[in-house]
């Protein structure tokens, strides 16, 4: 007898399914389907285990094995068949159940295929000879696991069609479809038709049967099943690069849209230091003018009046009032270079100028300020002591702008590596998400907090909603002092 023909049709019929199971072990861990992955790894088994089986008979229809191992082979043969089979069941049924909640439970249909053709196994074994009985045995597997395994596995594509087809994915639920059909195929057709055995219906319903109606043999149609069948899981496979590339474009774009955000805000905030800059200046310039422009003009026409002063009593009284416009200037001049920068903070350092800060607000607004320090200070550099403190101001100028709070506690946690601050008050609070969703005074004072902590690699977090108050945290990163 001519085995040449079988020995090819063997050939292209493990590689097939060796194909597709190296190819989905390779690429099912890149579906973002969590379901699909699960499912693709026993289907990856499937093809490997059984293109080994595949190879083995063809192997040894070409008489390459020792008498040892031909002795054994039948019984390895058939074990290796069976587990193929039940992983491809495994495969259907992670498929078909498809929640995660029932993974476990899919698990059921595999082992209860086992059960029944493990019961199988011992009934033939006592009812048939040791001649006939690994073609039973064989027989059986096909009947028990290979034709539900098959049938599992189709239903399971279907409801994966489905699934690309809700995912916008037509092209690949289409594949899916046809993948189903070529294991429906593969199922009835190629496994119905087994080797003559005294097993019913495989004492007239067999391969020599299909052999006589179709003229060629049912390997053929096993390995042409098995051929479409990996073509159209091979074809579906490439679903996850088209997944991968849309969800990529979707990061960038998202990260697009975030960079456009931020630098539309990042514009708007400089706009608006540059405006708070110039506002500042005009400030600073009215109170020199009105106040210790005036001061220092009535001093220069006091000093000229001395000068013609010829009264002692007159002029020690023009001396007593020149002093004391003199001592309110220089308290007018403290107070202006106390608002651009606190003295304190290069002189009594951080803790001690947020604490004189809080009694400075309470003075001129009479709400309670209270400040907790945690920890021991460290030698702060002064970017970070400058930062710590324009975060403070910004929030407290926001709650007595816009809060109408009576208490604001103002924590700072001193820790190795970082400072934390949080500031809560009692005020009205507001609505977050109508903040964020324009650019306007608040949003920008918010977005100015967050700018400084950012400088420095730091963040701010802001919560708050109408009747609770606002909750301001902020992390900074330590940056030590160059002087220490």
């Amino acid at each position: 007898m001519n085995t040449t023909p079988l020995v090819v049709i063997y050939f292209f019929y493990g590689l097939a399914f060796f194909s597709m199971g190296l190819l989905v072990a390779m690429e099912g861990g890149r579906s973002t389907d969590a379901r699909l992955r699960m499912a693709l790894r026993p289907l990856a088994g499937f093809g490997l285990v059984h293109a080994a089986h595949e190879w083995l008979e063809m192997f040894n229809l070409m008489g390459h094995f020792s008498p040892l191992v031909a002795d054994i082979y039948p019984l390895f043969a058939l074990s290796i068949l069976a587990f193929s089979f039940l992983s491809l069941a495994a495969f259907g049924a992670y498929l078909v159940l498809g929640s995660e909640s029932t993974w476990r439970v899919s698990l059921i249909i595999p082992l209860g295929l086992e059960a029944v053709w493990v019961y199988g196994l011992l009934v033939f074994k006592s009812r048939y000879g040791s001649d006939v009985i690994y073609t039973v045995a064989d027989v059986w597997t096909r009947y028990a696991i290979a034709i539900p395994a098959g049938l599992l596995a189709a239903a399971g594509l279907i409801v994966q069609q489905r699934a690309f087809r809700r995912a916008g994915l037509v092209s690949f639920g289409r594949d899916s479809l046809w993948a189903s059909v070529a294991f429906v195929w593969y199922s009835l057709g190629g496994q119905l038709f087994t080797a003559p055995s005294p097993l019913p219906p495989s004492n007239f319903l067999n391969s020599e049967l299909f052999g006589a109606v179709f003229g060629f043999s049912i390997q053929l149609l096993r390995a042409v099943a098995a051929v479409f069948a990996s073509i159209f899981v091979i074809r579906f496979l490439r679903a996850f690069q088209v997944e991968s590339d849309s969800k990529i474009a979707e990061l960038q774009a998202a990260r697009l849209h975030e960079s456009q955000q931020r630098e539309q805000l990042r514009a708007e905030l400089f706009r608006r230091v540059v405006g708070a800059q110039e506002a500042e200046r005009q400030r600073i310039a009215r109170d020199l003018h009105d106040e210790t422009g005036q001061s220092l003009t009535a001093i220069g026409m006091g000093l000229k009046s001395l000068s013609v002063e010829t009264d002692s009593i007159r002029r020690n009284s023009t001396l007593t009032k020149l002093q004391s416009l003199t001592s309110d200037s220089i308290r007018e001049l403290q107070r202006i270079i106390s608002d651009l920068r606190p003295a304190h903070l290069d002189d009594l350092g951080l803790s001690a100028t947020l604490r004189w800060y809080a009694s400075r607000i309470h003075e001129l607004t009479s709400i309670q300020v209270r400040v907790d320090i945690e920890g021991d200070e460290p030698a702060l550099d002064d970017a970070v002591k400058i930062t710590i403190f324009r975060i403070v101001q910004e929030a407290l100028n926001n709650v007595i702008k816009h809060a109408g709070a009576t208490v604001i506690n103002v924590k700072i946690h001193y820790l190795p590596g970082e400072v934390r601050i949080h500031i809560f008050d009692n005020g009205a609070g507001f609505d977050m998400k109508a903040v964020q969703s324009r650019i306007g005074r608040v949003s920008l004072g918010l977005a100015g907090m967050e700018e400084r902590a950012a400088l420095l690699g730091g963040g701010v977090t802001v919560s708050s909603r109408p009747g609770y108050g606002t909750e301001v945290e902020a992390v900074v990163p330590v940056i030590k002092s160059e002087a220490v």
